[in-house]
């Protein structure tokens, strides 16, 4: 079979690899379409060369279909079209016993810590399967993983009908997260520099703004006759982000933190207490966040699919990884691991 390899130095190579038979417990799947995510393009440009293990098969956002079972997997049987939550868990350490394994403390991202699903056939785990519905589209199926983070964070934000969100970063995750709190009945505002986004925002029904040529601050104090927005997703995991996010939220508003920074980053404490605001993080996906993002997506009454830029074989990776390198017209870019 084939596989594509990070191999330092933003070198991708396709090439052959031999399938990983399924352990017990586990299952081996043919992966129809992987997605490129944010942290695959960190992980290409270098930043987490200490953590992976060279040659790294990427990839987490993905659709495939069972192709064989390994002893003592129940409820699934070969053919069953599935995706995958790429969290392996140690299930002992604190956070695993308080029920919160999706942050546990030895936590494997299935993906990164180890091989991801940019191959022909993936093994892992039967309990990271969710069952995809009859005649939703492969392709569309790879989303579901980083709808599933927008789901979380919304659900952590604890978004209501009525509300006003601002999103700041109108990037992959920042739309989804903007398309969820709105079928939730929000009002949201993006705020994004790129124009490409921008204007793709507009064809999703979002309203989006250019922070550089709109004060943000104006906008939002004057939609909510000047008490400010009720939940505030920093999306950008800029130092202009985490700056503006403390100016927005109304009193006891919410400020949800999606993006990673991995700097120590200054933040006006004052704002928190001046408005008692509250400061949530939200890190990756639970189930149930899988399940809302598979229902909304087979239900088709969101335009998750819209942010679908293009499609390449995985002879055409690093074009992928290169386009979206360049910051220019690109949302998504889905990989087909059955073409090379």
């Amino acid at each position: 079979m084939k596989a594509t390899f990070y191999e330092g130095n933003q070198s991708i190579s396709v090439g052959p690899c031999i399938p990983v038979p399924p352990a017990a417990g586990q299952v081996q799947i043919r992966v129809s379409y992987c997605g490129i995510c944010g942290t695959d393009l960190h992980i290409y440009l270098g930043h987490m060369d200490k953590r992976v293990k060279m040659p790294q098969i990427m990839g987490h956002e993905m659709s495939g279909k069972i192709e064989i079972l390994g002893d003592g997997v129940t409820n699934w049987k070969v053919g069953d079209t599935v995706t995958v939550r790429p969290l392996d868990a140690c299930n002992e350490c604190p956070a695993c016993k308080a029920g919160n394994s999706h942050v546990c403390q030895k936590l494997k991202f299935i993906g990164i810590d180890t091989p991801g699903a940019m191959q022909a056939l993936w093994t892992v785990p039967a309990h990271t399967l969710h069952r995809l519905p009859a005649g939703l589209s492969m392709a569309h199926a790879a989303l579901i993983e980083p709808i599933a983070v927008a789901c979380h964070d919304v659900r952590m934000g604890a978004v209501k009908a009525g509300e006003y969100c601002v999103v700041l970063g109108g990037g992959p995750i920042g739309v989804l997260v903007a398309l969820v709190a709105k079928s939730k009945g929000a009002h949201v505002l993006v705020s994004e520099i790129n124009p490409f986004r921008i204007e793709l925002c507009k064809q999703l029904g979002l309203e989006a703004v250019d922070p550089r040529t709109v004060d943000l601050v104006e906008k939002v104090n004057a939609d909510t006759g000047d008490a400010g927005a009720d939940v505030v997703f920093e999306v950008s995991g800029s130092l202009a982000g985490a700056e503006t996010m403390t100016k927005l939220p109304r009193v006891r508003g919410r400020i949800v933190l999606v993006a990673i920074f991995a700097q120590p980053t200054p933040v006006d404490l004052f704002r928190f207490f001046w408005r008692e605001v509250k400061l949530i993080g939200a890190r990756v996906y639970e189930p149930q966040d899988f399940d809302e993002a598979i229902a909304l997506l087979a239900a088709g009454e969101v335009p998750f699919t819209k942010i679908i830029t293009d499609v390449y074989p995985m002879s055409q990776l690093k074009k992928g990884f290169e386009e979206m390198a360049s910051g220019g017209n690109v949302m998504k870019i889905l990989i087909d691991c059955a073409e090379v």
